[in-house]
């Protein structure tokens, strides 16, 4: 990928998330890169090509985390711990704008969009990812889906009330509680296999 097209991506995703898809234009994204409308177009021809590059950026930056906790968490449940976390790291934006990838989700499914599926595919990759470490530690698939799913649902509804609520003190609570589940669950799986 061109400098040029990253730089482009990378401030759609910004706008897109700030701003929202369809409130986004291809003048604001050229202004915020600095380029010419005709230099855009020779990147981009369409306003659904840079979504697909914006989708494309969420994927790898969403498997570079889950790379990263897999490296970091010693234990299923530390690993975890660093997926609810994100809700801390992040929270000053969270409070601002929601979550990144269930406000696009959100939008796009208004829309009846093509590309729901292909950003839908996000939070399929957190749920498989969490569902592997609920398995790592004992559970049947089906209880870490469960499980999985769960947390991020938590996870979504504790973004859209910080957001509505302007609370970002409220996420801090929350993300005690989400560890508290998790550390609930790995204890039942402990106490099961001995």
């Amino acid at each position: 990928m061109s400098s040029t097209r990253e730089k482009i991506a990378q401030a759609a995703d910004t706008l897109f998330y700030e701003q929202g898809f369809e409130a986004t234009s291809f003048a604001d994204i050229a202004g915020a890169v600095g380029i010419s409308r005709g230099n855009f177009y020779h990147h981009f021809k369409t306003k659904d090509e840079i979504l697909d590059a914006v989708i494309d950026r969420r994927i790898a930056k969403t498997k570079g985390m889950m790379e990263t906790w897999d490296a970091q968490g010693q234990t299923p449940l530390d690993r975890i711990g660093c997926f609810i976390r994100i809700l801390i790291r992040n929270r000053a934006k969270i409070t601002q704008f929601g979550c990144p990838v269930g406000s696009l989700v959100s939008e796009l499914g208004k829309l009846n969009h093509v590309s729901q599926s292909r950003a839908n595919a996000l939070f399929s990759m957190f749920g498989d990812w969490l569902a592997e470490q609920f398995q790592e530690m004992g559970c049947d698939a089906p209880t870490a889906l469960r499980h999985a799913r769960h947390l991020l649902a938590r996870s979504q509804g504790v973004a859209t009330l910080s957001q509505a609520l302007q609370d970002d003190e409220f996420i801090d609570g929350e993300v005690v509680l989400m560890l508290d589940y998790a550390a609930a669950a790995a204890s039942e799986f402990t106490q099961e296999g001995n």
